[in-house]
């Protein structure tokens, strides 16, 4: 044997022939039903397995759609009575609920929101305001209501400084931008306050010179009350500034009270046009700019407009001047044909015996028993309980035949106490924006 002859392969020793297993039949049934069996069992324990991990996954983003997503769930009362879902968008909502700026922010019916609109209600507007703040530790931190109620709060005394100070919490914990403030205190008499039938105007897309036409019938019914609505405007030209800037200044010359519905509309359609030293926008859609503002009651942007402009056009700025207590009875309505775009503007406080209030709301209605009645409350500052319930009596009656009833531009004081009465029942209730 050679040396390496260990390494060669050597061939392999022949395999003893296997002799078949012989099964009987039965001991081979036996054995194909275990391994069925054991088939059976993993697939039940992979199925088991497929179904944790699908719940694991579900509540994971089940989860996460309830801290970040915009959707609303169905209660869950509602749902065990099969109730069904949030509706679909573009469909008409009951009218037992509170139309609010967005569908995210549905209006709180805590206790403290009840209690709070009936002191203020009542004239207890400091315990309704320490009841409020002391809220917006809890409730405050995941419902809008509180905090909206406070903004109307300090606007129908005047407190520009509080208002402020909350709005910029009110900013930062639901992270979008502050509301703006309007003075909305009342006139020191609220009977010279006027309710009354209100020739309206109403605009939409560009703000142009036809505006002209339609601005100047507004001027037909003298002393009545005047409503303007900016808020469906989304361009304006030099001459459509021209025109409402004209018919604003001889509104306010003739000491006519003016509604701007949807202001801030118009100053966002404004501002992008003007630039501080740049003439070439004219001084039309600065000085409309103005007169919105001056309309609003905002003094601070008034102010700093009105700086702005001066360097502009390097002239004097204009000063603001308060607006004059609108004059007229609490029986005021106008006659003849009724325009489609008319409302009837509720005074700034309701109280007492409002029997000629309610004759007024009836005359108004009954000019054109087809139309929808419909409630201007943007100067409405407070409503008080008994008079709140007579009102709702009065709507009932004109509800009777299925009319249709509307409360517009409510503030959320007013708003919370009008739902605690149930106005819901025969009357649909909006509530200004923030």
């Amino acid at each position: 044997m050679g040396i390496f002859s260990f390494l060669k392969k050597k061939p392999e020793p022949a395999a003893a022939p296997v002799a078949p297993a012989r099964l009987d039949e039965p001991a081979r049934l036996s054995l194909d039903a275990d391994r069925e069996r054991q088939r059976e069992i993993a697939r039940a324990t992979a199925a088991k397995i497929d179904a944790i991990e699908l719940a694991m996954t579900t509540d994971f983003f089940d989860d996460a759609e309830a801290r970040w997503g915009n959707t609303r769930r169905v209660p869950a009362a509602a749902a065990a009575a099969g109730a069904p879902g949030p509706e679909a968008p573009g469909e008409t909502e009951p009218v037992t609920q509170l139309e609010q700026p967005d569908a995210a922010a549905a209006p709180a019916a805590a206790p403290v929101v009840e209690e709070s609109a009936i002191l203020y209600a009542n004239g207890q507007a400091t315990l309704a305001e320490q009841m409020l703040r002391a809220s917006l530790a809890d409730l405050g931190r995941s419902e809008r209501q509180p905090w909206w109620m406070l903004f109307d709060l300090y606007q129908a005394a005047g407190r520009e400084q509080d208002f402020d100070s909350i709005a910029i919490d009110y900013a930062s914990h639901f992270e979008t931008s502050p509301p703006a403030y309007s003075n909305r205190l009342p006139a020191d008499s609220p009977q010279e306050v006027v309710a009354g039938l209100a020739p309206a105007a109403r605009f939409t897309g560009t703000l142009d010179q036809d505006a002209k036409l339609r601005l100047h019938a507004l001027g037909a019914s003298a002393g009545s009350p005047v409503r303007i609505d900016v808020a469906g405007i989304t361009h304006a030209t030099l001459d459509g500034c021209a025109a409402l800037l004209a018919a604003l200044q001889d509104l306010r010359a003739a000491r006519r009270d003016v509604v701007l519905a949807g202001a801030d509309v118009l100053l966002a359609v404004l501002r992008p046009m003007l630039a501080i030293g740049e003439r070439g926008s004219g001084e039309a859609p600065w000085l409309l700019l103005l007169e919105v503002l001056q309309l609003a009651g905002r003094e601070k942007d008034f102010e700093e407009t009105a700086m702005d402009y001066c360097v502009t056009f390097e002239v004097s700025p204009p000063s603001f001047e308060a607006l004059p207590s609108p004059k007229g009875g609490a029986g005021t309505a106008a006659h003849g044909a009724m325009a489609a775009e008319q409302r009837f503007m509720l005074p700034a406080v309701v109280e007492g015996d409002i029997r000629n209030l309610l004759e007024a709301i009836e005359s108004y209605a009954a000019m054109d028993p087809r139309a929808p009645v419909v409630l201007d409350c943007a100067r409405l500052v407070r409503i008080e309980f008994a008079a709140a319930a007579s009102l709702h009596a009065t709507l009932r009656r004109l509800a009777a035949d299925e009319r249709r009833i509307e409360l517009r531009e409510l503030n959320h004081l007013v708003a919370a106490l009008l739902r605690l009465l149930n106005y819901g029942d025969c009357a649909r209730l909006y509530a200004h924006k923030y």
